[in-house]
């Protein structure tokens, strides 16, 4: 099998992100994005994936807030890996993850279809989001940006639902990066049924 690496560097008005993956890789991570939260996030996400990644913020607009790094975080990692995918050849292309905290479960289905879309539910019908409250510099809201921005990034239809959430929201948001690096990681591996076929009927996924 070809390796499955990739780097990338973007730049904006904003922040200025490096990255480095290996799909293929053992979890290892070196991950800087001045947000501390989200750097133990992501290092969750690429551990229980198996997914080897640097990924160096070297410029960000935190002194405004989080929205625009958190966001273009999500969007370099979207494209990192689909760049490491090239053509999709041969992946299993869905995949799904469960993680469960105590009582609270995440749950993330993913489909590498070429098409990005987010759907993110918090407890039944969502009504639960209100009582969710931001707690160290995090919130609901940025992370369905950066889930959003990740889809889109990759190309991939992403469901997440967080099952009896919690009020602390590290328990919550835990529980979905968690579930995704498992889900990914389904998602992004050979089916030796189809190595080097495409997953599509069409014969592309774009």
């Amino acid at each position: 099998m070809n390796k499955r690496n990739a780097t990338l560097e973007r730049k904006s008005k904003e922040t200025e992100i490096k990255a480095a993956l290996n799909i293929d890789g053992k979890g290892v991570t070196k991950i800087k994005t001045n947000i501390g939260f989200l750097d133990h996030m992501i290092e969750l996400f690429a551990f229980h994936g198996h997914f080897d990644l640097d990924l160096d913020v070297q410029k960000a607009d935190l002194e405004i807030d989080i929205h625009h790094t958190n966001e273009d975080i999500g969007i370099v990692l979207g494209k990192i890996f689909k760049k490491a995918l090239d053509e999709k050849q041969g992946i299993r292309r869905f995949g799904i993850g469960f993680a469960p905290m105590e009582s609270t479960l995440g749950r993330t289905v993913v489909d590498i279809s070429g098409r990005g879309y987010l759907k993110l539910q918090a407890g039944q019908h969502g009504v639960i989001w209100p009582t969710i409250k931001e707690q160290e510099n995090y919130s609901m809201k940025h992370l369905e940006h950066f889930l959003e921005s990740f889809a889109h990034g990759l190309g991939a239809t992403i469901n997440v639902f967080i099952e009896n959430p919690d009020e602390d929201l590290h328990t919550d948001v835990e529980t979905v990066f968690k579930s995704l690096g498992l889900a990914l990681d389904q998602a992004t591996q050979i089916d030796p049924r189809r190595e080097g076929d495409i997953p599509s009927t069409k014969g592309i996924i774009d």
